[in-house]
């Protein structure tokens, strides 16, 4: 069974800062590409970083030089740390493990977990 845990969600105040977890199990961990998404109430799921099987990274532009995305592979972890905080940062925030393979998907999501800015 897949299952991918988010945790360090919580409140904080505007120019700080909050740390993202998410543990995977029952998956080929190091071959999976992984994603952090969020949702904000009224507005469409948004990506926000990725991270590739090999490390690359890619990050929207409204988080560029404040997020960093990284993944452990050996405790099946990948991490968003996210800086300098703005209330439109405000969303509920899913871990996301995708997978293409031979025109077969694998796509899987965590619960969510909310993340408020707010002084």
């Amino acid at each position: 069974q897949v299952q991918l845990v988010e945790s360090g969600g919580g409140l904080v105040q505007p120019g700080g800062s909050l740390g993202l977890s998410c543990a995977a199990s029952g998956i080929i961990f190091s071959i999976f590409g992984l994603n952090w998404y969020r949702q904000a109430p009224g507005k469409q799921r948004e990506l926000v970083a990725a991270i590739t099987s090999g490390g690359s990274t890619n990050y929207a532009d409204s988080v560029k030089g404040r997020f960093t995305i990284s993944r452990d592979n050996i405790k099946k972890m990948v991490y968003l740390q996210m800086n300098s905080l703005k209330p439109e940062d405000t969303a509920v925030y899913y871990c996301n493990a995708y997978r293409q393979r031979l025109g077969a998907e694998l796509d899987y999501w965590g619960q969510g977990t909310q993340v408020t800015v707010s002084s």
